[in-house]
């Protein structure tokens, strides 16, 4: 059997102009890619130093960036995220340097550690180029400043445009708040310590809003960019965001960082989308333990497709980002690791990876990322040099990325109802759940790769009868029953994903031998085969090798 992938350039699918704003229903059919700019690639390939747990700037830049988007792109991915781009604060703190962007100092001004301003239209003409969206990080809340008033700090024209004291609320710090969970307290108080004060911009206030505003025009204006990541979402009043997004016009995704559904639907009420934190902590308690129940995952998606304004549709899915431990730093099981990076790919809102998380094999060297297979835990040991892994595009995560990217895409091809069809959760057990989202059927188990134990999944009535199937992560051909069920047998405890094989393009990038579909080629490059023991093979590296990560 073969693994059909395509090592093309999946989003001739989708080209949008550039001139012509993307609209949530534009992003929805989108894959994002985060990386930090700092530590994605160097401007002449250079693979300098970078000791992660110092917390200094290592010599990421823009054209670093532009220089390895065919890395980004053959894995499938249509959309970039990259780091906040304003001038920060310079220098060392006690929590090292502004390497990763957030720590604003300038709105107005670029930062110069990541390139000029030449440097980053170059990069998002390179992306709109190849038909790839634009996502820039932005920081709304606060500024960062070297220490309280005194002698290292006054707000006497520190801070740009933001130059006096009333530009910002009083001093008072969440950490320190005998109720931290008091929403006057979250949109009112600093962020930070006073070591390393984060002081928090008087969004109450018309001036600072306007100003606010008109930088957030202008901002997307000069770079065409086409959609916003929000940092810290709940720390500014609500009737805010509508106004902002308003005068960026683009795309908004907000972080709310909560595991509370109720708390996190009233901003999907104000922005685009937002990242489904909610689910994240209940999919990480799930896939990555063997001890996880998926009945916890149901309830709480379940609860989100009722209370957001959009269901799940309008939220940004994902396992790993800067701000939350790599995979391998909770779990070595290979099998719990791909059923979690498979997830995003079948849930209702946007899939999101975080650079480097998509290799297995990379977990067995010094240096890897999300599909490098990085182990970094909480920050910032999760912020990572991806130079040292020199792009390899051979890993089996970095294939299996491209395969979920490309599966779903032509499930989106073939049926322009899947983005907006709510997935549904069958065949519910402890440890393995079927989510059906026409065409697509993906089986999950958390039973390890390792598990003694047999398992299969038993699912009535999701195809049509005696259907011929194919399970697009391994190419293997699968029947429905005379009912339009399946009963299919767990492989070392791995997800499989079964769309029936007319959804499959003939010639096209998944499973080309397997494919029936009859539907016109809409572009790319003839699609790779990787044997089935090279996925076997990998399942078994990791097994061997297990010693090393414990």
């Amino acid at each position: 059997m073969f693994l059909g992938l395509a090592p093309a350039l999946f989003t001739t699918f989708f080209l949008t102009s550039p001139a012509t704003a993307a609209s949530a229903e534009d992003w929805s059919t989108r894959s994002i890619y985060q990386v930090i700019t700092d530590r994605f690639a160097t401007s002449n390939d250079s693979t300098l130093p970078c000791d992660t747990g110092a917390r200094k700037y290592c010599g990421g830049s823009w054209k670093g960036i532009v220089n390895h988007l065919d890395y980004i792109q053959n894995m499938g991915f249509d959309a970039l995220w990259i780091s906040p781009v304003s001038a920060n604060l310079e220098g060392n703190t006690t929590q090292g340097e502004s390497f990763h962007g957030y720590w604003t100092k300038d709105f107005n001004s670029l930062n110069p550690h990541f390139g000029s301003a030449e440097d980053l239209r170059a990069l998002s003409g390179a992306l709109h180029k190849r038909g790839m969206y634009l996502m820039l990080d932005v920081v709304v809340n606060h500024m960062a400043a070297p220490a309280l008033p005194g002698p290292k700090f006054s707000f006497n024209g520190f801070f740009h445009p933001f130059s006096d004291a009333s530009a910002f609320h009083k001093q008072c710090f969440v950490a320190e708040s005998t109720d931290p969970s008091d929403q006057e307290t979250v949109e009112k108080c600093w962020l930070g310590d006073t070591k390393l004060p984060l002081p928090d911009l008087d969004t109450e206030n018309t001036t600072v809003v306007t100003e606010l505003q008109n930088w957030i025009h202008q901002l997307v204006e000069d770079y065409e960019v086409d959609g916003l990541r929000i940092d810290t979402v709940k720390h500014i009043r609500k009737d805010f965001w509508p106004d902002f997004a308003k005068s960026a016009g683009v795309f908004t995704l907000g972080e709310v960082l909560i595991n509370d559904t109720s708390y996190a639907a009233e901003y999907t009420q104000v922005l685009d989308a937002i990242l489904d934190y909610p689910s994240y902590f209940q999919m990480r308690n799930a896939f990555l333990s063997t001890q996880g129940k998926f009945s916890s995952v149901v309830d709480i998606m379940t609860t989100s497709q009722q209370k957001y304004k959009n269901g799940l549709f309008r939220t940004g899915s994902f396992f790993e980002n800067h701000d939350q431990p790599r995979l391998p730093s909770i779990t070595k099981d290979a099998g719990l690791i791909r059923n979690a990076i498979t997830f995003p790919f079948i849930h209702d809102g946007i899939p999101i990876v975080y650079y480097g998380e998509s290799s297995d094999g990379g977990v067995l060297s010094t240096f890897a990322g999300q599909e490098q297979g990085y182990q970094g835990g909480s920050d910032p040991y999760n912020r990572e040099a991806l130079w040292f892994t020199a792009y390899q595009q051979e890993k089996p995560l970095v294939q299996h990325l491209r395969t979920l990217n490309a599966a779903r895409k032509e499930a989106i091809e073939g049926s322009p109802d899947f983005v907006t069809t709510p997935m549904k959760f069958l065949a519910i057990e402890d440890h393995s759940m079927a989510v059906s989202k026409p065409p697509m059927l993906a089986l999950f188990t958390n039973i390890g790769s390792e598990s003694p134990q047999g398992l299969s999944w038993h699912v009535d009535g999701v195809f049509q009868p005696n259907e011929p199937l194919v399970d697009v992560l391994t190419c293997t051909k699968v029947a429905a029953d005379a009912q339009g069920g399946v009963t299919v047998p767990s492989v070392y405890g791995m997800p499989q994903v079964l769309m029936p094989a007319a959804a499959l393009r003939k010639g096209g990038a998944v499973c080309p031998e397997a494919a029936t579909g009859i539907r016109a080629k809409s572009g790319g490059l003839p699609a790779a085969r990787v044997p089935w023991a090279f996925f076997a093979a990998s399942v078994m590296f990791f097994a061997v090798c297990r010693a090393r990560w414990m």
